[in-house]
């Protein structure tokens, strides 16, 4: 009865995307990701050790999605220039639509942390339970799904963070940190437990 306790309370507080931002404080940009131990029939490729170069000229979308607890689920989508729309759909401190504004560095910061998880241009790559590469999950977790749209094509990666959490750290912090690098949001996404 007592490991089942202790279970829950793990599962309740662990469910949530990752912050390493505490709310009010100044955003770490975060470190170069370790590159990840390639396993046998993994299908997706493993991002290398060497800087990705981010694309540019193409709008970011970063979506949430629930888990099994009060994790915020919104979304927002930024372009190059800093125009940025934010969606509060649930258990963030703003909900409805609002319009932000981030500084073209703060754009290529979240490209250039999101360039070595991005699939080719006009690919899906997915990290879900039960796919290759996600058999160990852990159940009722969020998701982040980020979508980068250019003029012609659109590419889009989806991740579950409870899809094999030893081997998808690296991805899994990226993507936890990622709405940190524009303080606009910090204010429309609230406290994340």
């Amino acid at each position: 009865m007592k490991r089942i306790a202790i279970a829950l309370l793990a599962l309740g507080t662990a469910g949530c995307i990752p912050q390493v931002t505490p709310p009010g404080g100044t955003p770490r940009p975060p470190a170069a990701p370790p590159a990840a131990p390639v396993r046998p029939g993994t299908p997706f490729p493993q991002p290398s050790t060497a800087p990705a170069r981010p694309v540019t000229n193409e709008a970011i979308e970063y979506q949430t999605g629930p888990c099994f607890g009060r994790c915020p689920v919104y979304r927002f989508q930024v372009s190059p220039n800093g125009q940025g729309s934010f969606t509060g759909i649930r258990f963030t401190a703003v909900t409805g639509q609002r319009s932000f504004r981030a500084t073209p560095e703060q754009v290529a910061a979240l490209a250039q942390l999101l360039a070595p998880y991005r699939p080719a241009t006009g690919r899906t790559q997915r990290y879900s339970h039960g796919e290759p590469g996600c058999e160990r999950a852990a159940t009722d977790m969020p998701s982040a799904e980020v979508r980068w749209r250019a003029r012609r094509s659109t590419t889009t990666l989806y991740f579950d963070f409870g899809c094999d959490r030893d081997a998808n750290h690296a991805i899994a912090a990226a993507l936890g940190n990622a709405p940190d690098l524009i303080p606009a949001l910090v204010p429309l996404i609230g406290p994340r437990p």
